[in-house]
């Protein structure tokens, strides 16, 4: 069974792919807010967790606290155990293109989503699309 990581604060977008992943088999990781994930990762690089190394994280941009969706990319990129997770940051706010870009390059994210995301099948083939990629630059 895969494992994707989730990072979202609102509930009904943490609910609802959550619901996916679990309609796709996957099993989740999920946290509601940056801290959470980032006291996670530590622990995986410790070896304390037991979990299977998710190989898609997909994070919020905005989170509650003093860790942002980027924040949390650029920590799993640092880690040993985590950093060939395929990333891909969502947000519900309209970004400058230099914005963008300057979020994607600090979280060494693969891809960028607006909310509303796609419906369940679109966002489902995006992801496995994301982690095929990420896949294929691995073995190079």
């Amino acid at each position: 069974m895969s494992t994707w990581m989730l990072v979202e604060d609102e509930p009904d977008m943490y609910e609802m792919v959550l619901a996916m992943y679990e309609i796709l088999g996957v099993h989740g990781v999920s946290f509601t807010n940056g801290e959470e994930a980032l006291d996670w990762i530590e622990e995986v690089d410790k070896g304390f967790a037991s979990d299977e190394v998710p190989e898609l994280a997909l994070l919020d941009i905005r989170l509650p606290g003093q860790a942002s969706g980027p924040d949390v990319g650029a920590r799993l990129r640092k880690s040993p155990v985590l950093k060939n997770a395929a990333i891909v940051l969502m947000t519900a706010y309209r970004l400058t293109p230099q914005e963008e870009k300057a979020i994607i390059r600090k979280a060494h994210a693969d891809l960028f989503l607006y909310k509303p995301l796609p419906n369940q099948p679109q966002l489902a083939t995006m992801l496995n699309d994301v982690i095929a990629r990420r896949h294929s630059k691995q073995r190079k």
